[in-house]
């Protein structure tokens, strides 16, 4: 008997309708008229631990143990979930061939490979497991993903990643919560202040924001305009913006910007009715190629600024549309390119979209299918592909509001893969005036290529605003126009505008602008982020559930419990470097160019210090704080994954 142990069982039905039938369903499992059996666990079936099965003393939280390290670590199955886990006791023992069908992620392979490794399950067993891939619930791509079954072994180092993860993850939340909230009591606080190593500095970037918010002091700056006419007496034709020279540089703020009023109007009384000499002109024709499908970050972040959508109204989307609908394929995916063989169901795959929205059927008419753009790359694919619509033909419109402008948005960038490149010329020019260098610019459309698919909201502000009318006129280096009535714009340094869903999921996906470390932050530059794509929406909910950050309409600010416990702790835990440094190892040993000790030993010893120096936190930074701000609404979705990095220890109770 063949047994398939899938993640869910959405996925486990998905398997089970392509198996031969009839089919007979028992309780936790549906068998195949061939004797396949297709199970699955519930999310996570097991957990780490609580401290206390290690040692009954650790039940009372106290400093002088800190820190907690297991020596031999421990599974406990979930209380909810343990009658699926006998299910699956059962069924591995029958089995004379398992299939992992996890999903397609680090997590989703751990979650099956700890099951079997706690069930005991005998290495001959184990070693000839097999693996299902599978990030489309229909039935074609089901099928497609049985003929394709791979050795369970070749994702042993993914397992490994996800399984270092978990551990340091519940080492450094336990005893860096258990650190500071004992710390909080002391200076009268009573409730948990917990402490993860990707949710604290996610803090830690929205409390710093609010800070500079809160310090900054706005400056007047000035910039002048000449204003040019193609000779003497004729109507105005653009404008040009003074380049402030070196000589400048003490009048100057660190921007470039001029401080100075006095040195503006100088030049503006300078360049008054004086000829103008065109010392060059340049026109550049470029390309700008169709952005490539999603993955979920970029679908969260676009979603935030086009719907107003929170991170976690996303990503419940998205889990509707690929477990109920079948409408996308799997959504917890980093990667924004496609495999290759993907690339013959084009126009099967436009053909659904068509016929799921009439808003994009236009769209899919004009594509032209002859077109490949850079999505189709076998080398940028890893463990999962884009997010992109799947071919089924029906069922968008008897989903949610939210679920169809997610598909809306999912679809319309597969079809942009069909389109020509944007084109367009940029032309700087260069002119004198009375000694000073003035610049104006402009931006021409040449062809419309992907943008014609966009909404019409989306295809503003391509020109420059340097110059008025139709646009520049033709110019030749040499020319001498007539600088006529210059005009002084003064305008004033603005603050950092506070974090809202899109912006902080575009700081955690491009955390390297926030890395201090140079080289580190050299490394990071095109790939990691803060946290994974399956946990960025549950971080930030789990920082408003907390009281740690509260919304001020489409804002996210940091509450007074947040800001004290940011300000109070040590500095390394509150910024993205040491994270993002995980999540390169983390990365480096799903790819075998790291193992588990090179990992685990540098993060206790790193632990020991962190830990020395949460126990002396300043007390006084808790006194006189409420219990906890207005939270945010309880989003709908239930985790299913024990993903959330410092969210380990389930249960926590403060002590006394």
């Amino acid at each position: 008997m063949r047994l398939f142990i899938a993640e869910k069982p959405s996925l486990g039905r998905a398997i089970a309708d392509v198996l031969p039938k009839p089919h007979s369903k028992g309780e936790g499992f549906i068998r195949a008229a061939n004797g396949d059996v297709v199970s699955w666990c519930i999310g996570h079936l097991l957990e780490q631990a609580q401290p206390e099965a290690y040692n009954p003393s650790y039940k009372q939280w106290r400093l002088d143990v800190l820190p907690i390290v297991p020596q031999e670590w421990q599974l406990e199955p979930k209380a909810q979930t343990r009658k699926q886990l006998s299910v699956l006791r059962k069924l591995v023992k029958e089995a004379d061939q398992l299939v992992h069908a996890g999903d397609p992620d680090r997590e989703g392979q751990l979650l099956v490979d700890e099951v079997i490794a706690y069930l005991k399950t005998p290495a001959s067993k184990r070693n000839a497991m097999q693996r299902l891939l599978i990030s489309d619930l229909n039935p074609q791509a089901v099928s497609r993903a049985l003929g394709q079954l791979k050795p369970n072994s070749d994702f042993v180092p993914l397992s490994v990643s996800a399984l270092a993860r978990s551990r340091a993850d519940w080492l450094y939340g336990i005893n860096l919560t258990r650190a500071c909230t004992v710390k909080g009591q002391q200076g009268g606080l009573k409730q948990v202040l917990s402490v993860g190593r990707v949710q604290t500095p996610v803090l830690g970037l929205v409390v710093k924001r609010d800070d500079e918010i809160a310090a900054f002091v706005s400056r007047p700056f000035y910039e002048v305009r000449a204003a040019l006419h193609l000779s003497a007496g004729e109507p105005l034709s653009f404008y040009a913006r003074w380049q402030p020279s070196e000589a400048c540089a003490p009048h100057q703020d660190e921007d470039g910007r001029v401080l100075n009023p006095k040195l503006a109007h100088n030049v503006a009384g300078r360049i008054r009715q004086q000829p103008a000499l065109v010392q060059s002109v340049e026109r550049k024709q470029k390309q700008q190629a169709a952005p490539l499908p999603y993955n979920l970050s970029a679908l969260q972040i676009d979603a935030a600024k086009a719907f107003g959508m929170s991170a976690q109204q996303v990503l419940d989307a998205c889990q509707n549309l690929y477990e109920k609908c079948q409408l996308i394929t799997y959504p917890r995916s980093d990667c924004r390119y496609l495999p290759t063989e993907h690339y013959g169901a084009r126009q099967s795959v436009a053909a659904a979209v068509a016929s799921n929205d009439d808003n994009l059927a236009s769209v899919a008419q004009q594509a032209d299918f002859s077109l490949r753009s850079a999505a189709w790359n076998d080398s940028k694919v890893g463990a999962h592909h884009a997010i992109i619509p799947t071919e089924k033909r029906t069922g968008l419109a008897s989903a949610g509001v939210r679920e169809q402008q997610i598909y809306r948005l999912i679809a319309r960038q597969y079809l942009l893969q069909f389109f020509a490149p944007y084109v367009y010329a940029d032309t700087r020019v260069t002119l004198t005036i009375a000694g000073g260098t003035f610049v104006a610019s402009e931006r021409t459309p040449l062809s419309p290529g992907w943008k014609q698919a966009m909404p019409k909201s989306k295809e503003r502000g391509e020109q420059d605003d340097d110059h008025a009318g139709p646009g520049l006129p033709p110019l030749s280096e040499g020319q001498v126009l007539w600088s006529g009535e210059p005009v002084v714009d003064e305008k004033h340094t603005q603050p950092p505008a506070p974090f809202t869903d899109a912006t902080l999921l575009a700081a955690m996906t491009g955390i390297n602008r926030y890395v201090k470390d140079a080289e580190l932050k050299k490394i990071l530059k095109d790939t990691d982020g803060l946290g994974t794509e399956a946990t960025r929406a549950g971080i930030i909910e789990l920082l408003f559930k907390r009281a740690f950050l509260r919304r001020d309409g489409k804002q996210i600010r940091a509450t007074a419990l947040g800001r004290a416990l940011i300000h109070t702790l040590p500095d390394s835990t509150t910024v993205p470097d040491m994270t993002a440094q995980w999540e390169r190892q983390l990365n480096d040993i799903s790819e075998k160019a790291l193992n588990y000790d090179g990992f685990m030993q540098p993060m206790l010893s790193r632990l020991q210090d962190l830990v020395a120096q949460a126990t002396q936190l300043n007390v006084q930074a808790f006194s006189g704080l409420p219990a906890a701000e207005p939270k945010a609404a309880k989003p709908a979705y239930r985790r299913k994954k024990s993903s959330t990095p410092g969210k380990r220890a389930p249960r926590r109770k403060a002590p006394g």
